[in-house]
C-alpha cells in the first residue's frame, strides 16, 4: 500500500486517482500527525510526502519516520510545487527521502519511479523473509545437533548398562572367554567374528599387538549373524598388565552403526539445506542488483529524451513567430525522442518478463532463420547484404524467444556494417568436442569491437558506440544473454576491430 501525505485535498485526489488507475492500493493522510499515526499502525511500501504542511512540515515527518524501527526502511518521495530550490531538495534527501520531485512532474516518469521503488521495497521484504528463514534453519540445525548429542548421551548410558560384545585372550593369542553378546556375531567361542576385509587387516593388527605389547583402537565392520549384514563397530584391543607383565588381553566391540547412519543423514540434510539457502540468497542478490540497475541507469536514459522533448516544446511555446518548417522540425525531434523513450520502456518490460518460467519445445532453427530473414527483407536489400545459412539443428527452446535472439544478432550485424561495404553474414553450426552443446555461429564483416569490452556489450544499457551514430537502447544483447541463460545455454562473441565479429549461441544437447 502507498501512503499520500498532503494538506491539500485536490493534490491528494489527483495523486490517488493516478496511482489507483495503475493498480496501486492507496491510503491518505491530511497532516504530518495523521501520517505518523498511520505508519505505526499500517504497512506501507512507499510514502509520497508534501513538503509545505502546517504544524509539522514534510521534512520533520520524514525525519520522525526514519527514527522508528518499524518504518525506517520505507522509501519516501517528496513531491512539491513550492519548495523547488536546491536547498530544499538537499534538505529532502538529508531527511531520508530517496527522491525529491518538483512539479510539474511527468506522470509516466512518476509512475515508473513509483513502480520501481515499490518493487524494490517488496524485494527487500522478501530478502528479510529469506534471512529469517535462514536463521530459523540454523536454529533448527542447532536443535537437531542438540538432540543428537542427547541421543549419544543416552546411548552411552545404555552401553554402560548393557554388556558390550567382549572377549578375553591369553598372551599367546588364544580366546579364553566371551560374553553373551558375542554369539550374535560368532558361532563359536573360539573364533573371531567375520570381518568385511579382504586381507584380514584386523587379525594382522591383533598379531602385531600381541608381539609389540601395544594395544590399538580402530573401526571395523563385523557380520551380524541374524541380520546378515556387516555393522560398524569400534574395536578396542588393550593389554592387562600385572607386575609390568601382560597377563591377558581384553577386546571390546562397540556398535556405532546407527550413530554413523544418523550422522550421515544429518550431514546430508544440513548440506542440502545450506545449498538451497545459498542458491536462494544468490538469486535474491542477483535480482536486487538488476533492480538497482533499473533505478539508476533506466532513469538516466529516460531523462535524456525527456529533456529534449521539454526543450523543443519550450521553443514552440516561447517563440511567438516561428516558421512552419521550423515547427515541423521541432515536432519531428519531439516524436523521435518520444519514440526512444517508448522503445526503452518496451525493452525494459521485455527484460523483466524473462524471469517468468516456461516450457521448452522442439524448435527447428532453419525455420526461425527463414522467418527472420523474411521480416528483414527490406533492410537486407537496402544494405545489399549477402547472407548464407548452412543447415542448422533442432533444439529445445521457446520459439518466440530464440527468434528474438537471432533477430537481434542479425540486425546488429546489418547495423554495425562498414560504410560503403556490403555486409556479409555467414550462419552455420558446430557441435563442441565434448558433445555437450550445439553451437550456432553468426559471422559478419562489420566494424567489430575490442574484445576487452566483451562483457560490457551483454550488460543492459551499455553501448560501445554513440547513439547519434547507431540507434538503439543498448538492451538487445542483454536480452539475448538472459534468454540463453533461461535456456541453460549461453551467448558469447569474438571480434576484431575493422575486421568483423562472430556471435555464438550455445544450446545444451
Amino acid at each position: 500500500m502507498i501512503l499520500i501525505v498532503d494538506d491539500t485535498p485536490e493534490n491528494i485526489f489527483s495523486l490517488k486517482h493516478l496511482l489507483e488507475i495503475n493498480r496501486f492500493n492507496v491510503d491518505t493522510a491530511g497532516s504530518g500527525e495523521e501520517a505518523l499515526k498511520k505508519v505505526l499502525k499500517n504497512d506501507y511500501s512507499l510514502i509520497i510526502l508534501d513538503v509545505q504542511m502546517p504544524v509539522m512540515d514534510g521534512f520533520e515527518v520524514a525525519e520522525t519516520i526514519g527514527n522508528f524501527n518499524k518504518t525506517k526502511d520505507i522509501p519516501i518521495i517528496f513531491l512539491s510545487a513550492i519548495n523547488i530550490e536546491k536547498k530544499y531538495i538537499k534538505k529532502g534527501y538529508s531527511s531520508g527521502a530517496v527522491d525529491y520531485l518538483t512539479k510539474p512532474v511527468d506522470a509516466d516518469i512518476f509512475i515508473l519511479k513509483v513502480k520501481t521503488l515499490h518493487k524494490l521495497y517488496e524485494q527487500k521484504r522478501e530478502l528479510i523473509k529469506i534471512q529469517e528463514s535462514l536463521s530459523q534453519e540454523v536454529e533448527t540445525r542447532l536443535h537437531i545437533e542438540a538432540e543428537l548429542r542427547e541421543k549419544m548421551g543416552e546411548l552411552a548410558t545404555i552401553l554402560e548398562s548393557i554388556p558390550q560384545l567382549a572377549f578375553g585372550m591369553n598372551p599367546d593369542g588364544k580366546i579364553e572367554y566371551v560374553n553373551q553378546q558375542w554369539f550374535l556375531y560368532s558361532s563359536s567361542e573360539k573364533a573371531l567374528p567375520e570381518f568385511s576385509e579382504l586381507k584380514n587387516e584386523t587379525k594382522s593388527d591383533i598379531a602385531k599387538a600381541l608381539k609389540s605389547g601395544k594395544g590399538f583402537t580402530k573401526e571395523v565392520f563385523i557380520k551380524h549373524l541374524l541380520k546378515k549384514q556387516f555393522r560398524s563397530h569400534v574395536f578396542k584391543f588393550v593389554p592387562v598388565r600385572q607386575d609390568n607383565k601382560i597377563i591377558r588381553w581384553v577386546g571390546t566391540f562397540n556398535d556405532i552403526h546407527e550413530q554413523k547412519a544418523a550422522n550421515t543423514i544429518l550431514k546430508e540434510k544440513v548440506q542440502d539445506a545450506t545449498k538451497k539457502l545459498t542458491e536462494q540468497n544468490f538469486l535474491l542478490q542477483s535480482r536486487n542488483e538488476e533492480l538497482q540497475q533499473f533505478v539508476f541507469i533506466a532513469s538516466h536514459d529516460l531523462k535524456e529524451p525527456l529533456r529534449k522533448i521539454q526543450m523543443f516544446i519550450s521553443q514552440l511555446e516561447n517563440k511567438s513567430e516561428i516558421s512552419e518548417d521550423k515547427a515541423l522540425h521541432y515536432l519531428s525531434r519531439i516524436k523521435n525522442s518520444a519514440g526512444r523513450m517508448a522503445k526503452l520502456i518496451t525493452d525494459l518490460l521485455d527484460y523483466s518478463r524473462l524471469s517468468d518460467s516456461f516450457n521448452l519445445e522442439v524448435v527447428n532453427l532453419n525455420d526461425i532463420i527463414a522467418e527472420v530473414l523474411q521480416d528483414l527483407e527490406l533492410i537486407v536489400e537496402e544494405k545489399n547484404a549477402i547472407i548464407t545459412v548452412d543447415k542448422l539443428p533442432v533444439v529445445n527452446a521457446i520459439s518466440s524467444q530464440i527468434r528474438q535472439v537471432i533477430q537481434n544478432i542479425i540486425i546488429n550485424a546489418l547495423k554495425f556494417s562498414k560504410k560503403d561495404t556490403a555486409p556479409i553474414i555467414k550462419i552455420y553450426s558446430k557441435t563442441d568436442s565434448e558433445n555437450q552443446f550445439q553451437k550456432i555461429y553468426f559471422e559478419d564483416n562489420g566494424i567489430g569491437f575490442n574484445e576487452m569490452y566483451l562483457s560490457k556489450i551483454f550488460t543492459i544499457f551499455q553501448r560501445l558506440n554513440l547513439r547519434d551514430k547507431f540507434e538503439g537502447t543498448g538492451m538487445g544483447l542483454a536480452i539475448a544473454k538472459k534468454i540463453m541463460e533461461k535456456h541453460n545455454g549461453f551467448i558469447t562473441a569474438t571480434s576484431r576491430e575493422g575486421v568483423g565479429s562472430t556471435f555464438i549461441l550455445s544450446f545444451p544437447n
